[in-house]
């Protein structure tokens, strides 16, 4: 319950950014949620290679990470894209 109240706050900072750097805030939420679960799948998958355990609480703390790292990296791709341009009338461009 708790993955999902983050995930959905991590959408809404996502979005925010993608709004400000004049990308499609839907798409880069899709993102989001698709990096987050894929991340979470291959981090089971890793631990469970590692730990050589069947137990799903033992396997999390690494998925979870996983996932978290897949959204600060989702974020570093869209941070680097260059800011919207804003459009302002001709007279505003005139007195600066």
């Amino acid at each position: 319950m708790l993955e999902i109240i983050a995930l959905i706050y991590l959408c809404r900072k996502i979005g925010a950014l993608a709004e400000q750097k004049g990308q499609k805030r839907g798409l880069w939420q899709f993102y989001t949620v698709l990096t987050w679960f894929v991340a979470e799948i291959i981090g089971i998958f890793l631990s469970a290679l590692l730990f050589q355990t069947d137990e799903l609480v033992a396997l999390l703390p690494l998925a979870y990470g996983f996932a978290i790292g897949s959204y600060f990296l989702l974020k570093s791709i869209l941070s680097k894209k260059p800011d919207a341009v804003e459009t302002s009338f001709e007279f505003e461009q005139e007195k600066q």
